[in-house]
């Protein structure tokens, strides 16, 4: 089974709860980051079963099995989604050839609505919720498509093809949630597949391919954008990358350095975290257009497997798990 443990700021286990079955093939351990709102707290199973626990005492409020009630279809890694929350919904990325999209109400757990199927398995990516023009419109992904959804009904608004920018043995993966700004939206999905950006017309029902870019193909470590340039890792192989930034306008490289190998990237306070994958060293970085400029570095001790918790940073504090330990980290001063 999947499990959530809440812990107070000492690192004293409140309460611990399971939430649905556990992906109980390659990398079995839990891959969804919880949703928090207010005192809700939304989950997706390894398997696709989408969860409200009350974050006070774990107490489950509403469990739905979606990828069993929609025939949801996934990828061969499995399910690594977390819940898209708007104003009254939990949303959910089925794949399939029922529907794509599930709606939920965030309070019940009651459908709200589904939209049609774009056909293909579900992608390993989360979804986001944007505006354009009034418009409330939800990004969504799967093994082919980025796709915009209506959030008011569930009305599919346009299907990008991703396909012709998948190169190599390594298609349908697509693993980072979009990034958005200003009618613009970033797409990268590792593997050297070329990484992509869209201008979302005015009217929010389609899309256009503004550049493209093959350094910036960043696999499951998330980027950045700051101050108008894009800061993540590429993919040179599973066990290696370099860390990367590109103009968000243009889509021209700023530079590309090699700083031990891929990872996950956060920004907060004007400054970059860098957590690199295979040795768990982590970099205070500055965010700059000409050159990778680290300010210092430090290494997490312990734990077992790769780097793959994403870092987490709240009231001045940084959050690394790796394996069964979690560390917490002032960074105030």
């Amino acid at each position: 089974m999947d499990v959530i443990s809440a812990y107070d700021q000492r690192g004293k286990l409140i309460w611990d709860q399971d939430y649905g079955r556990s992906w109980p093939n390659s990398y079995p351990d839990s891959r969804c980051t919880p949703t928090i709102q207010n005192d809700k707290i939304y989950l997706i199973s390894g398997m696709g079963e989408v969860c409200c626990l009350d974050a006070r005492d774990g107490k489950k409020v509403w469990f739905q099995d979606a990828q069993k009630e929609f025939q949801g279809r996934s990828g061969f890694w499995g399910i690594s989604e977390s819940v898209l929350l708007t104003d009254m919904a939990a949303l959910y990325v089925t794949g399939g050839e029922e529907t794509t999209v599930v709606s939920f109400d965030k309070i019940t757990g009651k459908l709200i609505w589904k939209t049609k199927s774009v056909g293909g398995t579900s992608s390993y990516a989360s979804s986001q919720l944007i505006e354009r023009n009034g418009m409330k419109i939800i990004l969504a992904e799967t093994a082919n498509s980025l796709i915009g959804v209506n959030s008011a009904d569930g009305e599919i608004l346009w299907n990008f093809d991703l396909t012709p920018y998948e190169l190599g043995n390594w298609g349908k993966i697509n693993p980072n949630t979009p990034i958005y700004y200003d009618g613009d939206i970033f797409e990268t999905s590792g593997y050297n597949h070329i990484a992509i950006m869209v201008s979302l017309s005015a009217n929010g029902r389609s899309v256009s391919l503004k550049w493209k870019n093959e350094v910036i193909d960043t696999q499951i470590g998330g980027d950045v954008l700051f101050e108008g340039n894009l800061y993540g890792s590429n993919w040179i192989n599973n066990n290696k990358g370099k860390w990367v930034s590109v103009s968000w306008q243009t889509g021209k490289t700023n530079w590309e350095k090699c700083w031990h190998t891929k990872g996950s990237i956060i920004a907060a306070d004007g400054l970059l975290y860098c957590l690199e994958e295979k040795g768990g060293n982590i970099a205070l970085v500055q965010p700059d257009s000409t050159d990778f400029k680290i300010i210092s570095t430090f290494k997490f001790d312990g734990g077992e497997g790769p780097f793959w918790a994403h870092p987490a940073i709240y009231d001045g504090k940084l959050y690394l798990r790796h394996g069964n330990i979690l560390r917490s980290y002032n960074i105030k001063r």
